[in-house]
């Protein structure tokens, strides 16, 4: 592995594009049987009602950009940004009612997330191709896809994944105005605001460009540094200039009472940076324990990769680092510099000299070093809610997969000097190889559909494994999805069903996307109902014992099971016998 970033030809853009390609085809084809989420529903409902603003902006812009059209469209889920759900109603406006090209609606609004999976395939595989080689980048692009637990989030209308390609094309953009182009750095600018558009994960990139730029460059702003050097990045500065007009200007939202009301209240932003950082706490199980308020577990973080993401990966993310270890010694060495009178020292000489050789000014180790730590530092906090499971640190996986990809190369390469001779035709151990590592997350991840939530490595010994341990089945009772083969063929007609954990919207999508039966009625009471579900997770215990005494039986009449693990029982109201 050289230190100096290679240029890509066209050709070697080929394999990223196949990959991003063929996995968002396995999204489409593999979301017909995946059922949606609490978060989806209000999604649903959010981006129809911003889709209906965008059909006034285009036939009345004057009546859509008043106070009154603005607030009655774009009030609905307003505690994140727009971007997404913009996408997601422009999908679904266009696709389904328009032009009806797509008869799924659920399709139209999981379209646009699926197609920023595949980009942030496509952008790892660059990443990766372009810091250490084709085959990084392709194993890098591979073991990012086939991660269960981004495998599930990829089909969703929700913006976990988006934000993870937005991350990494930040981070890109970054990476490449370090070579001194300014369109780089714009880029760098525009690119974070649609970040922040999109999640408020985007507010910590900063902190990555801030840190990479000091260790890197640091000697720049040292007195005696060569005139004409910047003590901040250019990218940096175009990320201020743009950003926040972006940030605001695509979300309508905020262009009223932006910073404060009329009667001097806080305003929007006010309201929208306070429900982030006094979030509503949401149980989650983890070893055995029922967590719903501070303090959290602080090895939650640590515990969650481990159990969820494929073992093969973690073990190529380590050699990754440690192959990658000289470069960012090298990256580092100025720091040296800094011990006092370090310049009459002679090991700091020579360190200094040594680091100089082959030294990648650019930082590209320690940038993703950066870019893979910086999401998952919240959690270093007992009082960060652990309640999304490992979605809240997706972009971490990006520049970890990138490490992964430097790890299989390094590894490869190890191996094929050891075969020397014996191996005629070079390509066939990185084949091999790759095949070997590929091949377990593949499985492990088309095992998982559509239970993404309930998967756990065989390290913990899978589902039943992760079950004794007392992890967490599932969570936004997206499982009543598969039910809905049993509801059709065993519920009587025009039943009424307790929906339990699925939000209303996710139920009528079902119906809407003629899947389940037209004549099933949703309830929100068991006691109004003939059929219950209940969605396994630990707080859920006490809906057994209400329908227990609603039902006047314990007994279920369908259990729905992922390895044997169950996590969604079916219990019905016994029928009155005849006299």
């Amino acid at each position: 592995m050289s230190e100096q970033p290679r240029a890509l030809r066209w050709r070697d853009h080929l394999p990223g594009l196949a990959i991003a390609l063929g996995y968002v085809l396995v999204l489409v084809r593999t979301a017909r049987n995946l059922g949606f989420s609490r978060d989806e529903g209000f999604y649903f409902h959010a981006s129809s009602e911003y889709a209906r603003w965008f059909d006034l902006l285009y036939h009345d812009r004057h009546a859509a950009v008043t106070r009154a059209a603005v607030d009655a469209a774009w009030g609905a889920n307003h505690e994140h940004p727009a971007l997404m759900k913009s996408l997601f109603g422009l999908s679904w406006l266009l696709l389904h009612e328009k032009w009806h090209w797509v008869a799924r609606e659920s399709l139209c609004f999981r379209l646009p997330g699926m197609l920023l999976a595949g980009l942030g395939l496509y952008l790892t595989y660059l990443f990766g191709a372009r810091a250490y080689g084709r085959g990084a980048g392709v194993l890098a692009a591979l073991l990012l896809g086939f991660m269960p637990r981004v495998f599930y989030h990829a089909h969703l209308d929700c913006f976990d994944v988006p934000v993870l390609t937005m991350w990494l094309l930040v981070v890109w953009c970054y990476w490449r105005s370090l070579d001194g182009g300014a369109l780089w750095g714009v880029a760098t600018g525009v690119t974070w605001g649609l970040a922040l558009e999109t999640k408020h994960n985007a507010w910590f990139l900063p902190v990555v460009v801030v840190l990479h730029f000091a260790l890197t460059r640091g000697r720049d702003t040292r007195p005696g540094a060569p005139r004409g050097s910047l003590p901040i990045p250019t990218a940096l500065v175009w990320m201020g200039l743009l950003g926040p007009p972006i940030f605001f200007g695509l979300w309508p939202w905020m262009w009223f009472d932006t910073f404060s009301t009329p009667t001097h209240q806080p305003g929007r932003l006010s309201e929208y940076v306070g429900f982030h950082l006094n979030h509503a706490y949401y149980n989650m199980e983890f070893l055995g324990v029922n967590y719903f308020r501070p303090p959290f577990p602080r090895g939650y973080l640590w515990a969650m990769v481990l159990f969820t993401v494929p073992t093969v990966t973690l073990v190529l993310f380590v050699l990754g680092l440690v192959s990658r270890a000289p470069s960012m010694a090298r990256s580092l060495a100025w720091v040296l510099t800094l011990i006092p009178f370090g310049g009459r020292l002679g090991w700091v000489r020579r360190a200094l000299s040594w680091a100089e050789r082959g030294r990648d000014p650019r930082g590209t180790d320690l940038l993703l070093l950066l870019a893979c730590a910086v999401p998952t530092g919240p959690w270093l906090s007992a009082k960060t809610p652990i309640f999304g499971g490992t979605k809240h640190w997706f972009p971490a996986y990006g520049p970890l997969a990138v490490f992964a990809g430097a790890g299989f190369l390094w590894a490869a390469r190890q191996l094929a000097e050891a075969l020397g001779p014996r191996v005629r035709a070079p390509w066939l151990v990185p084949a091999a190889l790759g095949s070997l590592v590929v091949l377990p997350p593949v499985w492990q991840t088309a095992h998982s559909h559509p239970f993404g939530l309930s998967n756990y490595v065989p390290l913990v010994g899978g589902a039943p494994g992760a079950a004794t341990l007392g992890l967490n089945r599932q969570f936004w009772g997206f499982t009543t999805g598969s039910l809905v083969p049993w509801f059709n063929a065993n519920a009587p007609p025009n039943a009424a069903v307790f929906v339990h954990d699925t939000a209303w919207e996710s139920w009528t999508m079902l119906q809407r996307d003629r899947w389940l039966r037209q004549d099933l009625r949703g309830e929100w009471q068991p006691a109004a109902s003939d059929y219950s579900m209940v969605h396994h997770e630990l707080h859920m215990n006490e809906v057994d014992y209400q329908l227990w005494t609603a039902y006047q039986s314990a007994s279920t009449v369908h259990v729905l099971t992922y390895d044997g693990v169950p996590i969604v029982s079916v219990y019905a109201r016994p029928r009155r016998q005849e006299p």
